[in-house]
């Protein structure tokens, strides 16, 4: 029996493993085959080796938090067709605009002739890029000769052959009776109207479902209930929509999920909190801040585990304490938040992409910022004052 049950401990070890490498190297040389690959991989382990039964595999998937994730998922779709992500990209700028402004006032006050070419050519690349035009295109063109002059060269033709498109569109422009016209312009003006009414209830409809979520209402249900208010009253046909779904993200939920169970039945987890408990006491600074490394370690290890049941003295403070603590670790590394790893799928699928998150990268900023704000909240979550409680309190480490 004990030999069944440390054979047990093995081979849920090896699977969760591979999960785990998989899910933060999807790359990795010896099997490259991807987040989603790999979560059904290390899900089928924890079948294949009898860690956990079928009939437990399919119990183990949260069918809600699948639903949550597809009904936000077909929102966000709707608010990028309202261009509500290309107006917050446009307000978290606005540093940048003002830093690009001060530049070019700058350059014009010091009289100097290059600074003021410089600035010109940054206002005029910018510009462009807003019409969603790239000079990508023309890279031929810099391939030999990469100098100043060169490049200014290239940077005038092309806005002087952009202007001349400009100029020669506008100068082919079919001449319409005054009937027509106006027909034109008031079907313009309904369309534009249409538009900003079709806009405002987008944004109606999400802010209600942002609302409802924490008011108790059944978190799922509600983010698919604004979803299809969205299709409906986009009033088409919603394949095209659905088709932006992510769904090998909710592939790599249902893998997660299974092996994470597989992993917890190994009894790995709770026997690190039987370790560490005696030590965890929330009564004295020594105990918190093992009970928030144990928590730190947990996040960062998988995202949604159950611990085990522990002893509370303080127990309001403890919840504190750990909503806390398993909120913050999510920023540590990649794993210790599902939500990290979503960017980074979906970051590797944009295109025209110049920066790779990898974990080591995430490392060097995620750890001093965990670390600093763990210990900022929990000093002030100490100081606080709380009741005593005496009571056994299931401790989840939830962390999406």
């Amino acid at each position: 029996m004990a030999m069944a049950i440390l054979v047990k401990v093995i081979l849920g070890s090896i699977g969760f493993a591979i999960f785990w490498i998989l899910a933060v190297f999807p790359a990795v040389p010896f099997l490259p085959i991807g987040r989603t690959a790999g979560s059904l991989l290390g899900a089928m382990l924890m079948v294949l080796f009898q860690v956990i039964s079928a009939d437990e595999a399919y119990d183990s998937i949260d069918l809600s938090i699948l639903g949550l994730l597809f009904g936000t998922m077909v929102v966000s779709v709707y608010l990028e067709k309202a261009d509500a992500f290309k107006y917050l990209g446009r307000l978290l700028s606005w540093n940048c605009l003002v830093q690009r402004t001060y530049f070019v006032e700058s350059a014009l006050l010091s009289g100097c002739k290059e600074e003021e070419d410089t600035a010109a050519e940054v206002v005029a690349e910018d510009a462009v890029r807003s019409h969603r035009f790239s000079p990508d295109t023309m890279s031929h063109l810099s391939n030999g000769n990469t100098n100043g002059s060169l490049s200014a060269t290239v940077d005038s033709s092309y806005f002087v052959t952009l202007r001349s498109l400009v100029r020669s569109s506008e100068s082919e422009r079919p001449i319409v009776q005054n009937g027509a016209s106006e027909s034109i312009r008031s079907s313009n003006a309904s369309l534009r109207w249409r538009m900003i009414f079709w806009t405002f209830y987008v944004y109606l409809i999400t802010l209600g479902m942002l609302i409802s979520l924490p008011m108790g209402e059944n978190m799922s249900w509600t983010a698919i209930a604004a979803a299809l208010a969205l299709i409906v009253l986009d009033f088409k046909d919603a394949q095209p929509c659905l088709e932006k779904v992510s769904y090998s993200l909710l592939i790599f939920f249902c893998g997660m999920f299974i092996t994470v169970e597989g992993f917890d039945k190994t009894g790995i987890p709770s026997s690190l909190w039987d370790l560490m408990e005696p030590y965890a006491g929330i009564n004295r600074v020594s105990g918190i801040a093992v009970l928030a490394l144990v928590i730190l370690v947990l996040s960062n290890l998988v995202s949604n585990l159950p611990t085990s049941a522990i002893s509370l003295s303080y127990d309001h403070k403890a919840w504190l304490m750990l909503s806390w603590v398993s909120t913050v670790a999510g920023n540590l590394s990649l794993p210790g938040s599902t939500a990290n790893l979503i960017v980074c799928e979906q970051a590797s699928r944009a295109p025209h992409l110049t920066y790779n998150l990898s974990f080591w990268k995430h490392l060097k900023f995620g750890v001093p910022f965990t670390l600093i704000v763990t210990a900022i909240g929990l000093t002030l979550i100490h100081s606080s004052s709380s009741t005593y409680v005496p009571a056994n309190t299931l401790i989840w480490v939830d962390n999406f």
